[in-house]
């Protein structure tokens, strides 16, 4: 869409939706990823704790009585926007709720937003600059409000976001950073089934049992 080599450019993916991650490409490979041993590593999700010390595990085994199997629900199913704001871990009802002044809904706003931001900083470290912002996933290509809070006051970056192309943005391949931006941020739509084919069109052909 840029016309640009991918194999010359320092980009960062944010795929974000109910599991989310960020990760960093350079000349056209990834060389990090949010996302650890387990899913539950990095980004604050839906319903997954994202990073957290290993030490509150330990602490909340213990006060809530919670065997292993009792702390992987937690951190799992329980935790995430859904278990800060206990309401949802749907950012569309979060978004609604926080506008009618619910202080946990906004919590759970700000540090999803906060952990995104953050990753995008050490990725940009990582990277040594930064070329191209990419938001896919649910949230990502979806959610302008989310991006919004994401993008701004990113300057420091070479993000000059532009809120006017981004308002309102969903499902569409488009470049949502002002011209002249030192980096790019675009919304790219997901196709995830289409890149698992194409991965086993690859080890098919290039791979023998």
């Amino acid at each position: 869409m840029l016309g640009k080599d991918v194999k010359k450019l320092k980009i960062i993916t944010c795929h974000l939706g109910n599991g989310a991650s960020i990760t960093a490409v350079q000349n056209g490979r990834s060389i990090d990823t949010s996302m650890g041993f387990t899913p539950v590593d990095g980004l604050i999700m839906g319903t997954r704790t994202g990073e957290i010390d290993a030490g509150v595990l330990i602490f909340i085994a213990d006060k809530e009585h919670l065997n292993m199997t009792g702390v992987n629900n937690l951190i799992n199913k329980k935790s995430g926007v859904a278990g800060i704001s206990g309401l949802s871990s749907d950012m569309r009802d979060l978004e609604l709720a926080a506008a009618e002044g619910n202080e946990k809904a906004l919590l759970a706003l700000n540090m999803y937003a906060y952990k995104v931001r953050k990753f995008i900083g050490s990725y940009y470290a990582v990277l040594n600059g930064l070329d191209l912002l990419v938001f896919t996933g649910g949230v990502g290509e979806n959610d302008h409000k989310m991006r919004a809070m994401i993008c701004s006051d990113m300057e420091a970056l070479g993000i000059e976001f532009d809120r006017e192309a981004n308002a309102g943005v969903k499902g569409k391949d488009k470049v949502i950073s002002k011209e002249g931006s030192k980096a790019t941020v675009m919304t790219i739509t997901t196709d995830e089934e289409l890149v698992i084919a194409m991965d086993t069109k690859y080890i098919v052909e290039h791979h023998t049992v």
